[in-house]
């Protein structure tokens, strides 16, 4: 790695940065790859990394309509977790869990990868039975998972309010302490560098306009610079990804939503673990730069707008404040959203699709982010061996036809 003196930090600062070497390159497209991904998030750019780590295919390349973390990656909460309910869903994000502890090294870039603790509180007795059921199946599944007392929530955050006489008063809450946060944007370049060093091309600024089909298969693409052949397509396009199934024939089972957040003006350390509620749906963390960092559920109405609706900002504002008193005179100073595509059982779709050589990473809903490395590795097995793994196996298209679902709806707490 490049070290850089005082003077040399100060004279690129003056022009801009004009001499600093790019993360990564910007290559035109080549007429035809081994495998085009659709998508350059963070699961777009974890599949083209493992695709060419883990299975030496590196003529591949990435497009972005946008900008590299210009999408969810970079419109998100930076939470990660495992403790989902049933054993497939729970199965594939520990996967992912297990990879995020070790990926700042693998990728030698800082994720910021923080094991804060992630709490989950209950306010009703049916809240508490699910928690206990919740911690009980992480268990059995060999996840980290823990049964907390109003108590004992207490003496871990000290600052929330856990007076009987709120309008939802905390009875009690689980806890992951391997949970917590990492940097989004550290992620999408991250990512973005170790894929570039195999030799991937990331192209930005490149729509895909059409899919192109001959004899029930998938053959390439057209896009806003060019067609671009291809023996292999994956779709990471997170919330367009009906958009992108319809270019190809044939719908999915999804609704697209906004997920808003926000950031508050920068305080002193008060808070050091997430703090996330579903009965208000809710959720709380706070930076290392100080600020709280703040969320809610889904926006009722369906769309692909960036921006989210008022009322569900100010609902779970006073939520918080509820919680958190002395959250109440601090200044919201940024807001944005992203927008999210939620499948009937709030689980992924990863695997095939009734086009040949084209598969479909989608319907991650508000969970995401979190899978992003496990998403990426097992997706870039699927498209490498034409057949999935058996982490998400699972997770196929076929289970909307067959009933086999795997109902996540409220299992464990609010779903980011």
């Amino acid at each position: 790695m490049k070290r850089y003196s005082l003077f040399s930090l100060v004279r690129n600062g003056i022009n801009h940065h004009s001499n600093w070497d790019r993360v990564w390159r910007n290559p035109n497209p080549r007429p035809e790859y081994d495998v085009v991904i659709i998508g350059g998030g963070g699961h777009g750019l974890a599949t083209a990394y493992y695709l060419a780590k883990e299975h030496k295919i590196t003529k591949i390349a990435v497009l972005e309509k946008g900008y590299i973390g210009g999408g969810n990656t970079g419109r998100n909460t930076e939470i990660v977790r495992s403790n989902y309910l049933w054993d497939e869903a729970a199965q594939l994000y520990e996967f992912s869990l297990k990879l995020w502890q070790n990926l700042s090294s693998e990728l030698n870039f800082n994720l910021m990868y923080s094991k804060k603790g992630v709490l989950n509180l209950g306010h009703s007795l049916q809240d508490m039975r699910d928690i206990s059921r919740r911690v009980n199946a992480n268990r059995l599944n060999g996840i980290d998972s823990e049964l907390l007392s109003t108590e004992e929530v207490k003496g871990l955050v000290p600052i929330i309010n856990t007076s009987p006489d709120t309008r939802y008063p905390i009875l009690g809450a689980s806890l992951q302490k391997r949970g917590g946060t990492a940097r989004h944007d550290g992620v999408a370049w991250g990512f973005g560098r170790a894929a570039d060093a195999f030799g991937v091309d990331i192209i930005q600024g490149c729509e895909v306009v059409g899919i192109r089909q001959e004899d029930g298969s998938a053959v390439g693409v057209d896009t806003t610079k060019g067609y671009i052949k291809a023996k292999k397509i994956g779709v990471a396009v997170a919330g367009h990804s009906t958009v992108l199934a319809n270019m190809a024939g044939f719908r999915l089972p999804i609704e697209t939503h906004p997920l808003q957040a926000w950031v508050t003006d920068p305080i002193k350390p008060v808070l050091d673990v997430v703090v996330m509620s579903n009965s208000v749906h809710a959720y709380v963390s706070q930076t290392d730069r100080g600020e709280l960092l703040a969320g809610a559920g889904i926006d009722a109405y369906v769309g692909y707008g960036q921006r989210g609706s008022f009322s569900v900002l100010e609902h779970a504002a006073s939520s918080i404040i509820e919680l958190f008193p002395i959250f109440s005179r601090i200044r919201v100073v940024r807001q944005w959203g992203g927008i999210v595509d939620t499948t009937p059982d709030a689980c992924p779709i990863i695997g095939k699709t009734p086009l040949k050589g084209l598969f479909l990473n989608c319907g991650w809903g508000t969970g995401g982010y979190k899978a992003t490395p496990g998403s990426g590795w097992v997706f870039a097995y699927t498209i490498a061996n034409d057949t999935p793994h058996n982490l998400n196996e699972p997770f196929s298209l076929e289970r909307f036809i067959t009933g086999k679902l795997i109902d996540e709806h409220g299992a464990a707490g609010v779903a980011h």
